[in-house]
């Protein structure tokens, strides 16, 4: 590694080492970064000092109007931020920020200035509650926070002392978007804006994205600035080919890699615009796309199933590029979206572990029921449980090699995903002979559902907290509309009686316990559990019933 820019080295100490990361590849010559490098600086200064000052970079609903904020202007509040993390806060290189809000300006900003500070972004989904929040917490040993004032409630039990989920590593939390003595804004008010991006290493950790692993227990994924400017010359360049007119929207978080990608990095890297709305439902997504002349949305499959019932009300005419990801796109769902507006949905499967999208296609290069290619600067196969590549047509594990890669942080499931210098996702696929991949399953209990990632232990283990549940076991459930929902069969204690009461009062349990939409859709109430000799749950029998 390049000598490191963090003072503190935390997350870099807990990197796993050189011997257990996957091959990186740096096929392309736009792949091949300095050894020293700032993704802000890349991302926004760049623009402004190539002439794109005045260029309109964020977009924003306000009182019903379009607002737009310049690329001069994102790069004033970014640096004033940047000098309140470290003058106001005393931050250092490597200390963990966390990041909490919606879709808006003040997000976008706050990661670019933590990005500029030489900190690192650990960025949580809008509705996760503080017994999650918990275990980012304490996992990244974050110590600061910057929190939108309307998500302020979960937070503020982590700070409590006499809370079960309080966290000991947290010192401050500062709140943005309210304006009160002492919020982010308050701050701003004495900084000048003309922060010098810290010079950090192409190699230097930027973001730490947490992502629930099918036992519940979260895994942090550890990229680096190299990683954040990797997404953005891969996929955006070959198959979206996204450029400076464009103007960008959808749903995905900032929290989420794909919202993160998608909604802010993307538009940025090229000099284009995106319009951040906090709250989004098919329709309303649909008049964001008319209001704001909006070229290119992403959002997952379920959103665009219901779209396309809407889609003749608005006027779509700006509309040329549509990006489908977070779960396995339907061929109905294509169809059905391609009969209402003429667009060709771009279809793709990126992880987690590898920031974004890898396997991918054009609009012109659509094969049916393929999720696409290996997009350049990727290469992907499928291998048999042995590590031997399947011949064409057979299933097995969809493993992945490219510029970005599989970093956990401190886990020993690190192993797990990197074999023999791959990815190993965790999906179950398929290849033609013409190296297009058919999505078949997930090979691990991951629940998929409407975009979100549900691990079924976690929310097994809110249920078991009710006082009716003596045993339960959680798969998905196939939908049509949301692709899977999250669905509990239960057995109940004596004493308790099975009925649609017990299921809704089970059902607001776990909605009031963890992230509301990891809660059970359906509840089947049953006798027994199927269960091996040793007494592992057999989920693969409850998905069977589910199916059936």
């Amino acid at each position: 590694m390049t000598a490191t820019a963090h003072v503190d080295t935390f997350a870099r100490d807990r990197l796993p080492p050189r011997a257990l990361w996957p091959e990186l590849r740096f096929d392309l010559p736009e792949l091949r970064y300095p050894a020293r490098l700032n993704a802000a600086a890349e991302l926004l200064d760049a623009q402004v000092a190539n002439g794109r000052g005045d260029a309109p970079a964020i977009w924003m609903p306000v009182d019903g109007k379009p607002v737009c904020a310049t690329y001069a202007q994102l790069q004033h509040r970014v640096d004033q931020i940047a000098r309140v993390l470290t003058e106001d806060l005393g931050l250092v290189p490597g200390n963990r920020v966390l990041l909490r809000g919606p879709n808006n300006a003040m997000m976008a900003a706050c990661w670019l200035a933590v990005m500029k500070a030489g900190l690192v972004a650990v960025g949580t989904m809008p509705l996760l509650r503080a017994k999650e929040l918990k275990q980012v917490i304490d996992r990244a040993q974050i110590s600061h926070v910057l929190c939108d004032a309307a998500l302020m409630q979960e937070i503020a039990t982590c700070m409590r002392p006499d809370s079960e989920h309080f966290c000991a590593s947290l010192r401050r939390v500062v709140s943005f978007n309210d304006g009160a003595p002492g919020s982010l804004e308050d701050l701003l008010k004495s900084k000048r804006a003309d922060f010098r991006a810290v010079d950090t290493a192409a190699e230097d950790i930027a973001l730490i994205a947490f992502t629930s692993g099918t036992t519940g227990v979260p895994k942090g994924t550890v990229h680096f600035h190299r990683d954040v400017l990797a997404m953005c010359d891969c996929f955006p360049r070959s198959c979206l080919k996204i450029e400076a007119d464009d103007i960008v929207c959808g749903t995905p978080p900032l929290a989420f890699t794909f919202g993160l990608g998608g909604m802010l990095a993307f538009p940025l890297r090229v000099g284009a615009s995106t319009v951040l709305t906090e709250k989004n439902t098919p329709d309303s997504l649909l008049a964001t796309i008319a209001q704001f002349k909006a070229s290119v949305c992403f959002t997952a499959p379920t959103f665009y199933r219901q779209m396309a019932e809407h889609a003749q009300k608005h006027d779509l005419r700006s509309l040329t590029r549509c990006v489908s990801a977070g779960e396995a796109l339907p061929d109905a769902t294509r169809q059905l979206f391609k009969a209402a507006t003429g667009i060709e949905l771009i279809d793709g499967i990126g992880a987690t572990e590898m920031i974004h999208i890898f396997i991918s296609h054009t609009p012109a290069s659509v094969r049916r029921g393929a999720t696409g290619y290996a997009i350049p600067g990727y290469r992907a196969k499928v291998i048999d449980e042995n590590g031997r590549t399947c011949p064409p047509g057979v299933v097995g594990r969809l493993a992945v090699q490219g510029p970005t890669g599989c970093r956990y942080l401190d886990d020993e499931r690190q192993t797990v995903y990197v074999q023999d210098g791959w990815n190993v996702t965790g999906d179950a696929y398929s290849m033609d002979a013409d190296g297009y991949f058919f999505y078949a399953a997930r090979a691990d209990d991951m629940i998929i559902s409407a975009g979100y990632n549900i691990a079924g232990p976690e929310v097994e283990s809110s249920l078991l907290m009710h006082p009716a549940v003596a045993e339960c076991g959680v798969i998905g459930a196939p939908d049509a509309e949301r692709g899977q929902i999250v669905k509990a069969f239960v057995v109940l204690k004596p004493g308790f009686q099975a009925g649609p009461e017990l299921a809704r009062a089970l059902q607001d349990h776990v909605k009031a316990d963890i992230a509301p939409y990891k809660y059970p859709r359906a509840i089947e109430f049953v006798s027994s559990l199927p269960r091996t000799e040793t007494g592992k749950l057999q989920r693969f029998r409850l998905r069977q019933t589910a199916a059936a």
